[in-house]
């Protein structure tokens, strides 16, 4: 079981900004930069590219309608998505709020949040759904 299955079934405690019978979005614990979220599907997949047409394509109209939210909440000039998959083997797609195409450097040092920062970006993004 992958750590964001441990997550789905709330095993594991998370940032939710979104939740529907087929997905979840919530916030990264080690975030590139404000509101950087993952978007997954509940059914546990490794590779993006191997879930069903249907599961892909609803995970996408999901992440678009949070990305939507996302913009308008967050400080930023769009939302940058980025699928990498490496360390989690669990279909997942990043949205990054971005300023600039440096925002989506994966080699740059994480950004830490305390727990009330986290549900604060959490509630700006929710109030934009």
């Amino acid at each position: 079981m992958s750590i964001f299955s441990k997550i789905i079934a709330g095993d594991i405690p998370s940032y939710k900004v979104a939740e529907s019978d087929e997905f979840l979005a919530f916030l990264d614990i080690n975030p590139l930069v404000e509101g950087h979220l993952l978007v997954v599907p509940k059914k546990e997949v490794d590779k993006l590219f191997d879930l069903d047409d249907a599961t892909y394509a609803g995970l996408m109209i999901f992440a678009k309608i949070v990305a939507t939210a996302m913009e308008k909440a967050l400080p930023c000039k769009r939302i940058g998505v980025t699928v990498i998959g490496l360390e989690v083997p669990h279909a997942h797609v990043h949205l990054i709020p971005l300023n600039g195409v440096h925002d989506m450097d994966f080699s740059h040092p994480k950004l830490q949040f305390t727990p009330g920062e986290f549900e604060a970006t959490v509630e700006k993004i929710k109030a934009h759904l």
